[in-house]
């Protein structure tokens, strides 16, 4: 396998571990119908880097950078719209 082969595989497969990042935190919320833990800075942020790293892939045709922000920006999009629709629980 050539040195190049070695180095897509590294992308590719560092690109689909961070692609896995938010995965089970969305998995969690839905389950659990809360998201009051979670920062809505922090979730802006992530879709805000996640359209920035998209615009930089895109434009250099980098495939790991593509596949993998734009499964991040549609999990982050998610636990967004998950923040606006559940309603904080309230311990009593």
């Amino acid at each position: 396998m050539e040195a190049m082969d070695w180095i897509q595989l590294a992308g590719h497969t560092g690109a689909m571990l961070s692609s896995l990042t938010f995965v089970p935190q969305a998995y969690k919320a839905w389950v659990t119908k809360s998201v009051g833990d979670l920062s809505f800075a922090m979730l802006v942020i992530v879709f805000t880097s996640t359209i920035v790293w998209l615009i930089y892939g895109i434009s250099l045709m980098l495939w790991p950078v593509i596949l993998a922000n734009t499964f991040i920006c549609i999990v982050s999009m998610v636990l967004i719209y998950f923040k606006f629709t559940f309603k904080k629980k309230y311990l009593v």
